[in-house]
């Protein structure tokens, strides 16, 4: 056994000094010591255990057995989740529950093995009708017979396996096998469209001057001023194509502030935070404080090269509805039982939530009728009283309000004379100097 250095922070030339038997013996025990440290944090959380120590299974499964690329159509309501991504310090992770159920129902050995890609990372609170992934799922059937008629239809009930094993809030919903002349086909990368709704109440809001702003948006444009700028991650370039962006009703109903819309916005990809921007800024419009064409002045990065400060909206109403490919929509394999099933339990979560929205809005519209009696009574008191200072508002707040968080002002700023944000040369500058630091003096004589 060599002799390990002493328990201290070596430097550099110690550890290029050092025996390769010592070195390994030295990074094993680091590695122990992580692992160790790893479980007692998790402990603590409460989180759960790694997914591969979790679960039980025999892995001689998969030494001889066929795989098949294929897209898995996943839909998710993310509101009470951290986001798709696994992220360190939480299972609560869209992600997370999928690659669990995954490799518990013995579709793939591991993550790192199965060539997974993703159409789009969505958000915390983020959801999603369309949501999908590229993936290697182990197949009942040689690569040569994949693709006959007979073996898609007796292939393995993917959909079936998954969706008892994932949590209620995430379902798969249908799966396409990824034709053989495109091995390297990629949900992320082949992707040409991609479509979100974000919901929101009509509220008091000028829906009219709300399309002129969205109407501003279709083309090419560069949209650092509506998102979220991650350069640090090495995001530099924020051109993207905007194909459709429509207001639209939820039902052909009568107009009350309760009834409900939809932003469809369709690009072939989107920055962090982009819509949720987009719709701040929007909202604003729709309140009457700002022109529809503030839209056209923040896409104007050269008379406005730094974003201002606003709010972005609310994630919770935004659904990731749509994703597009040169692949036809025919080629999805539906379960029909399976999709019998989803639906049932999509009408119970609907029933559920339906039945708690009717019975707050019962509950509004009377507190509403008594405000607005009190109201009434208030004024016609201040009249017999010969006042002329009475308040003609009875409503207390819009219910767009409530979408875009954040300490309303009494008196409302316009947004280009408000503070700004760093503009992107800036942030590149701070995090080019940044790295440099980081690598200090031994890097940089290299």
């Amino acid at each position: 056994m060599p002799r390990l250095p002493p328990n201290r922070d070596l430097t550099r030339d110690e550890l290029l000094n050092l025996d390769k038997n010592v070195l390994v013996s030295k990074i094993v025990r680091l590695e122990s010591h992580n692992l160790q440290l790893k479980n007692i944090i998790n402990k603590h959380l409460g989180i759960e255990g790694d997914i591969e120590a979790e679960i039980k299974r025999d892995n001689t499964l998969f030494i001889r057995c066929d795989y098949r690329r294929v897209l898995l159509r996943v839909m998710y309501f993310g509101w009470d989740y951290k986001g798709l991504a696994v992220q360190e310090g939480t299972s609560q992770t869209i992600e997370h529950h999928l690659f669990k159920a995954l490799m518990k129902g013995c579709l793939i050995e591991r993550r790192e093995t199965s060539n997974y890609h993703r159409c789009g990372r969505t958000d915390k609170g983020v959801s999603a009708f369309g949501q999908v992934i590229s993936i290697s799922l182990r197949s009942s059937f040689a690569p040569e017979d994949q693709n006959l008629p007979s073996s898609i239809a007796a292939e393995l009930p993917y959909c079936k396996i998954l969706n008892r094993l994932l949590p209620k809030e995430i379902r798969v919903v249908a799966w396409m096998p990824i034709p053989a002349d495109k091995p390297e086909f990629s949900a992320r990368f082949d992707c040409k469209k991609r479509q979100y709704k974000y919901y929101f109440p009509r509220s008091m809001l000028d829906i009219n001057a709300m399309r002129a702003a969205c109407a501003h948006l279709v083309g090419s444009h560069d949209f650092r001023n509506l998102c979220k700028m991650d350069v640090g991650n090495g995001v530099t370039e924020f051109c993207r194509e905007i194909f459709k962006a429509e207001i639209l009703p939820v039902n052909e109903e009568s107009e009350t502030p309760t009834t409900m819309y939809y932003v469809l916005i369709e690009g072939n990809a989107f920055l962090w935070h982009q819509i949720r921007c987009i719709m701040g800024v929007v909202f604003l419009v729709g309140e009457r404080k700002e022109e529809p064409s503030i839209i056209l002045e923040l896409l104007d990065i050269v008379a406005n090269p730094r974003k201002p400060h606003y709010f972005m909206a609310l994630d919770v109403p935004l659904n990731l509805f749509h994703c597009s490919y040169e692949l036809e929509d025919s080629r999805w394999v539906y379960n029909t039982e399976e999709l019998k099933t989803l639906i049932i339990h999509v009408q119970k979560e609907w029933t559920v939530h339906q039945v708690k929205t009717t019975m707050i809005k019962d509950c509004l519209e009377e507190l509403e009728s008594e405000y607005a009696k009190l109201k009434e009574k208030e004024a016609d008191e201040a009249q017999n009283a010969g006042s002329s200072t009475m308040s003609q508002d009875n409503r207390i707040i819009e219910y767009s309000d409530y979408l875009t968080p954040g300490l309303k002002p009494k008196v409302y700023k316009p947004i280009y004379q408000r503070g700004t944000c760093s503009s992107l040369e800036e942030r590149m500058a701070y995090y080019a100097k940044k790295r440099r630091l980081d690598e200090g003096p031994e890097k940089k004589e290299e």
